[in-house]
């Protein structure tokens, strides 16, 4: 049954229809990691005036000669405009970091941290690359099972013969940050077995510190990093994002991209997206006033590992252990009662005994608190013998 769960969030149709839902019920979104103060106000409010603004763009192809996204991505970076490439969302920064790989060596493959995001994999395939992957760590003393931890001494083995390692961090869907001084061991092991190390770095524009890696970039030419502004700024419908890399490997990166595979209105939006410090300020409020939420689920007796990102996994116990059973259950309860979690089925080392929920604001966080509290009664009733 499970090989038919979506393998992204935000589908919320075959979701409904699994479960014998109609599919006008009014839901709120907890599976798609999306800022949910929706995109800045400007942007609704001008929207017909920006068009108006940018439609001769429409008329012409996009100037590829026109370096403004890039120069305003760089000076947000820290980094060089050489260094900068904008992609059709972080899905095509993916896909073109396995295409600079996609003549390997004999016998050399890509190596995948998991779990994580599914499109790391499916970019290798696309390329012809063989994949070995590396599940992440239990902690011993967090008191839980949920994979959170990188071993980064595994991951010094298994990078002989590796064309590259994909590594996400704030990895997706744990929420676990790999530590900056690994990476850099990391880019010192990889440097001497010429492997590159990809470093997606989606989400880490939600993360409580600056915990960003531009300024390896200087020192590592075997690091690349993969960003989204979809995520942030809630624009998913838009898919833009870019990639950070050193002169030579963001050239030979462009010479794989596909012309024109950023439209002129998602690249026009690149400066005032970026200008809009009132936006990330409204954001970074909203993080640090709900940040904790999480733990007051634990409160009510979930297992739910702390989160470096605007999303956490959550799991109920049976048995002593999270169950797949359960989360359906939970699923199913929550999908009824309006809210739409992500499942785990296809994240290996999760295998479905998790849910992954992400941030919302106060109100719908307060929602989805009283749908929580109702299952555990309701579990609890079941086991008094009182149901």
């Amino acid at each position: 049954m499970s090989n038919s769960w979506p393998i992204h969030g935000g589908r919320l149709r075959p979701l409904l229809a699994r479960f014998g839902l109609p599919q006008d019920q009014p839901m709120l979104d907890f599976s798609a990691n999306i800022n949910p103060l929706g995109p800045p106000g400007w942007l609704i409010a001008q929207l017909g005036a920006w068009l108006g603004d940018v439609a001769t763009s429409l008329g012409r192809y996009p100037d590829p000669d026109d370096c403004s996204a890039e120069q305003a991505i760089a000076k947000y970076n820290g980094v060089g405009a050489e260094q900068v490439l904008v992609t059709n969302g972080g899905i095509e920064a993916i896909f073109l970091a396995a295409a600079l790989h996609s003549r390997p060596r004999a016998g050399q493959r890509a190596l995948i941290i998991t779990p994580t995001f599914a499109e790391y994999a499916r970019a290798c395939a696309h390329y012809g690359l063989a994949v070995t992957t590396l599940v992440l760590e239990a902690d011993p003393q967090a008191g839980h099972a949920a994979p959170m931890l990188l071993n980064v001494e595994a991951v010094e083995r298994a990078m002989p013969g590796c064309a590259l390692v994909f590594i996400c961090r704030p990895n997706n869907p744990t929420g676990s940050l790999v530590p900056k001084a690994a990476i850099q061991r990391l880019l010192d092991v990889a440097d001497r077995h010429g492997t590159t190390l990809v470093v997606d770095e989606a989400f880490i524009d939600f993360t409580p510190q600056d915990e960003a890696l531009t300024d390896l970039l200087g020192r590592y030419s075997n690091l690349i990093l993969l960003r989204s502004m979809t995520k942030f700024y809630a624009v998913p419908g838009l898919r833009l994002g870019y990639l950070l890399a050193a002169k030579e490997t963001r050239r030979h990166l462009a010479e794989r991209q596909m012309s024109w595979s950023v439209n002129a209105l998602a690249k026009a939006l690149v400066v005032p997206l970026l200008s809009d410090v009132d936006y990330a300020a409204r954001t970074h409020a909203w993080l640090d006033t709900e940040r904790s939420f999480p733990e007051r689920l634990a409160k009510l007796g979930f297992v739910v590992p702390p989160s470096h990102a605007n999303f956490y996994l959550l799991g109920d116990i049976g048995n002593g252990q999270t169950l797949p059973d359960a989360s359906e259950a939970l699923m199913e309860f929550l999908l009824q009662r309006g809210f739409v979690a992500r499942h785990t089925h296809n994240f290996a080392g999760l295998d479905g005994h998790w849910l992954r929920l992400a941030l919302h604001e106060s109100a719908a966080n307060r929602q989805l608190f009283g749908a929580l509290e109702e299952w555990k009664s309701q579990r609890h009733q079941i086991r008094e013998g009182r149901v």
